[in-house]
C-alpha cells in the first residue's frame, strides 16, 4: 500500500516538474518574439516617417527639412507604439 502511494506522489511530482519545463521553454521563446515585434514597430514608424519626409522634401523642395521633420515624428511615433504595445501586453499577461 505505501509503496502504490509512493508511486502516485512519484508520477504527479514528475508531471509537475515537466510542465514547469515545457512552460519555461515556451516563455524563452515568446520573450523574442516580443522583442522582435517591439523593435520592428519602432523600426518601422521611423522608416514610414522619413520616406515620407523624403517624398515631400522632393515634392515642394525643401530638404532636409522636412526629412528632419517626418524622422523625429517616427521616433515619437514609434516609442508611442512601444509603449502602447507594452501595455496591451502586460495587461493580457
Amino acid at each position: 500500500m505505501l509503496k502504490d502511494q509512493f508511486k502516485a506522489r512519484l508520477e504527479i511530482a514528475k508531471n509537475k516538474i515537466l510542465k514547469k519545463n515545457k512552460d519555461s521553454k515556451q516563455s524563452s521563446s515568446s520573450n523574442i518574439g516580443v522583442a522582435f515585434k517591439l523593435s520592428t514597430e519602432m523600426v518601422a514608424a521611423v522608416v514610414v516617417g522619413t520616406i515620407i519626409g523624403f517624398i515631400l522634401d522632393n515634392w515642394f523642395g525643401t530638404k532636409p527639412w522636412l526629412i528632419l521633420i517626418f524622422f523625429f515624428v517616427g521616433v515619437v511615433a514609434g516609442i508611442l507604439n512601444v509603449i502602447r504595445s507594452a501595455k496591451n501586453m502586460q495587461s493580457k499577461e
